[in-house]
């Protein structure tokens, strides 16, 4: 983690961490709740972490105010992280996941061709360090469901990694 000095005249004193990470909010809304008392309102930060080397991170939160919900939800982003097998920029595997109304289908693309993809998708993508893909999104233009839509997709590409590299052990291991 590097370290950023303080610019005001006071010195080398102080100084505040600068965060390596990608981190991009996506969506901020205003949610309010009638109660008893009167009207409570707050608000909703949804965020993506990443370290563009295959690591990603998804945080939806809420709080009274936007730059508390905002902390919240890349606190969340970081805790949850899915590590993605990248090759040559790509993912290894085709997939489709689904999220309540949302689908996406993901296909790996030749080096070149960019990220092919909606806004809340490729925001996701960009974070996990992917540079060339093919994504199509089908079913709703809702930001939350499509983001958590594509982080359960890479977690599915995690998982069949994983398994590939175990049953690629054991058949070596049997020989």
């Amino acid at each position: 983690m590097a370290y950023q000095g303080n610019t005001n005249n006071r010195g080398n004193r102080e100084q505040r961490p600068v965060s390596d990470n990608f981190e991009q909010v996506l969506e901020i809304r205003r949610v309010s709740k009638k109660t008893s008392g009167g009207t409570n309102v707050s608000f909703s930060a949804l965020v993506v972490t990443g370290d563009k080397k295959g690591k990603v991170g998804l945080g939806l939160a809420k709080a009274p105010n936007v730059a508390d919900a905002i902390k919240k939800s890349i606190r969340l982003g970081n805790r949850d992280l899915v590590q993605v097998p990248l090759s040559n920029g790509t993912i290894p595997y085709e997939t489709k996941s689904k999220y309540g109304a949302a689908k996406v289908l993901f296909r790996p693309a030749p080096k070149g061709t960019g990220i092919i993809a909606g806004s809340s998708v490729r925001a996701v993508v960009e974070a996990a360090g992917i540079t060339d893909i093919v994504c199509k999104v089908l079913g709703t233009n809702n930001k939350t469901s499509n983001a958590r839509a594509t982080f359960k997709a890479l977690k599915q590409i995690e998982t069949l990694a994983k398994k590939y590299q175990l049953l690629k052990a054991a058949k070596a291991a049997s020989k």
